[in-house]
């Protein structure tokens, strides 16, 4: 059986990166395409705790290395129980957030730098990359206030620990995910600009469409 598609989507929280990966999910679902949807950090019994751990607006006091190694703890859980068996399967996984998230987030906003997220997942994750990163980068203004909006119109304050940083921390994050396309530029389509939902998902659909997924997960 041939190996499946590993895509991935990144982005700053309110890039609107899990609205596009739900609607590529559903396109590729009415092809009648074999596909998983998963989310990092989560989406494993493990995982989803040490989600609620790192999101929650409550924990405090947490050292930037025990947050980038908590990260590939889940990420390391959900490649052997998740990711492989689906690829290994045929199918196309369609993953919100990997280690480009981490890279750019605790490298990038928390300041560890490229050089240990990479080598975290050389040993931990098998250096496993994806073969394909949708990356949506919208104007930094334009994804905080979309992140703003959604916590004041939430019956709760939704926002999480990360949304709850400054601005130097997003800059930074938004910083290293330019970084992060100009080096991976063959693996990495960088969407920018405020543009309209159905241009994005146009855009991703043509990008999908050239690297052949529909042939390949037909091949499986």
């Amino acid at each position: 059986m041939r190996r499946g598609f590993f895509l991935t989507f990144e982005g700053l929280d309110g890039s609107g990166k899990t609205t596009q990966l739900r609607l590529l999910a559903e396109a590729l679902e009415q092809q009648g395409l074999p596909i998983l949807v998963t989310r990092q950090p989560g989406d494993t019994a493990l995982g989803e705790r040490i989600r609620a751990l790192l999101l929650d607006a409550k924990t405090t006091g947490v050292a930037p290395m025990t947050e980038m190694a908590l990260m590939f703890a889940d990420r390391a859980q959900s490649i052997q129980q998740i990711i492989s068996p689906a690829l290994e399967a045929g199918k196309i996984v369609l993953c919100d957030r990997f280690t480009d998230s981490t890279e750019a987030y605790q490298g990038g906003g928390r300041e560890l730098g490229s050089d240990a997220v990479l080598a975290l997942h050389r040993v931990l994750c098998g250096n496993l990359q994806p073969d394909l990163t949708i990356l949506l980068l919208p104007p930094l203004e334009i994804s905080l206030a979309r992140t703003r909006s959604r916590s004041s119109n939430a019956q709760t304050d939704a926002a999480d620990r990360f949304e709850r940083e400054r601005r130097t921390f997003h800059e930074k994050v938004f910083a290293k995910y330019r970084e992060i396309a100009a080096r991976e530029a063959t693996r990495v389509v960088a969407i920018k600009g405020d543009l309209p939902i159905e241009e994005i998902q146009e855009r991703i659909v043509q990008v999908v469409a050239a690297h052949g997924i529909d042939r390949r997960a037909s091949m499986s």
